[in-house]
């Protein structure tokens, strides 16, 4: 039988595993570099800034689910086709071809959030999200092994291959599901929350950009170990945090996460550069990185449910990742061109950990008044007497026609209770129906039912 969740995720991580090994700083890239000794730090960051404006302008142009599979197509033709420059010297198209291949990317991974919304209920996002990340990662180690291993050919066939199959995947995929015909969530106002965590995603991302330029090529010596070994620790937490129970709350997880970058960056410092000193600190941000990535996708993903433009949310709330490892990749060279001590890099990348920690609990406020049931966010609120709150307070004829819904009076009756119209009622209802974030009477009631008791 077609399932086209699965068949998205296969489609969509055969790209996604493509843009890791070759385009976003990616070991095939650097293979191919090294091969020609035509390092060039400009052909890295022109791939890189060209992806972030594919996130974010993809959602201003691409508004269906038809017009996001067109997108996505499209842009793992352009990736396919800019690959083939690679295969030769250095020569002007490599520019021109990152530059064009980073946008595309960017575009295609932007309107995959069409997709996400799509075939996926909102309840197994998290998995979905997870089940991305594991094997888009799980393909470029095989990339990545290939090209160090094989050869930097072998790594440039193997990533087209993976891109072609991933066109075939997606093709199969319906273009002309109504998501209307769905149960539709309410529309909420996100920029609030979309704001707060764009703001924490580029913050604490910057440690990413950090480790590409100063924790990478500390340990470079030891190429063949990090081809294959880099993403292990990474996949191990994804693995961890998909299969936790959903009644299991992970918002403790994300101040381990905290304390493990914490811990890498000061063993970083203390250790040297041998192989079990690699497995230590790679293994403790990598893990990180896992717990984190999962957080925020997932976010993400459930806050699609709220939104008109899935590429919008999804694309604009993704680039604060790449604009933070831009941000870190700046820092790095800075530091490696100042020569600054191993010490000194770790005292910058602890202030920039304190800085998302004093955020964490803003991050989990601002997002729970919205997704209070998701499996990261922790409602503190909540106890054995509490109500629901809504985000915005009911007003005073708001708060009179709560009870009467919840008594399960009909609008003509709540109507004729408060000597008002029948078309009254209804405003008030949409009203409240708006501020608690539900479509229905039955789930306003569910909701507030299912807190009493918590």
């Amino acid at each position: 039988m077609f399932n086209s969740r699965v068949v998205s995720v296969a489609g969509f991580s055969l790209v996604f595993s493509y843009l890791l090994s070759f385009l976003f700083e990616g070991r095939v890239l650097y293979s191919v570099m090294e091969y020609h000794g035509a390092y060039e730090r400009r052909y890295v960051i022109t791939a890189i800034i060209a992806h972030f404006a594919g996130l974010v302008s993809c959602g201003f142009f691409v508004r269906s689910l038809n017009q996001a599979k067109r997108t996505v197509l499209a842009g793992m033709a352009v990736c396919f086709i800019i690959t083939v420059p690679f295969f030769f010297p250095p020569n002007f198209l490599w520019t021109a071809a990152l530059a064009a291949g980073g946008y595309a990317s960017g575009c295609a991974v932007a309107a995959w959030g069409y997709f996400l919304k799509a075939f996926t209920p909102a309840n197994r996002r998290i998995k979905t999200c997870a089940d991305v990340l594991i094997f888009s990662n799980l393909l470029m180690i095989i990339i990545n092994i290939t090209a160090v291993q094989v050869s930097h050919y072998a790594g440039l066939v193997l990533s087209l291959i993976f891109v072609g199959s991933g066109m075939l995947l997606i093709r199969r995929l319906p273009a002309e599901q109504v998501l209307s015909e769905k149960r539709h969530a309410p529309v909420w106002d996100t920029r609030k929350p979309m704001v707060v965590l764009f703001l924490f995603v580029f913050i604490i991302t910057i440690n990413s950009g950090l480790m590409y330029q100063v924790m990478n090529p500390a340990f470079g010596h030891l190429s063949s170990l990090t081809s294959w070994y880099w993403s292990v620790p990474y996949i191990g937490a994804l693995l961890i945090m998909r299969n936790l129970p959903d009644r299991v709350k992970r918002f403790v997880v994300l101040y381990i996460g905290m304390g493990l970058i914490i811990l890498s960056f000061i063993l970083f410092m203390v250790l040297g550069r041998g192989v079990a000193d690699y497995l230590a600190v790679n293994t403790l941000m990598l893990g990180a990185c896992g717990i984190f990535d999962l957080f925020w996708w997932s976010i993400i993903g459930e806050m699609m449910e709220h939104t008109e433009n899935p590429a919008k949310t999804f694309g604009i709330n993704l680039s604060a990742n790449v604009l933070g490892i831009l941000t870190g990749g700046a820092a790095g060279m800075a530091i490696t061109s100042a020569e600054l001590p191993d010490s000194e890099v770790a005292v910058i990348a602890l202030s920039v950990v304190c800085v998302t920690l004093a955020m964490l609990p803003l991050v989990n406020t601002v997002l729970v008044r919205r997704l209070r049931s998701h499996a990261y966010l922790l409602d503190e609120t909540a106890d054995e007497t509490a109500v629901v709150t809504p985000p915005e307070p009911l007003t005073a004829r708001e708060q009179e026609v709560l009870p009467l819904i919840l008594s399960g009076k009909s609008n003509k009756a709540i109507a004729d209770s408060l000597f008002i119209s029948e078309s009254t009622v209804k405003s008030h209802v949409r009203n409240i129906f708006s501020k608690f974030g539900v479509a229905t009477r039955a789930e306003l009631i569910s909701i507030l039912l299912s807190n009493r008791q918590k």
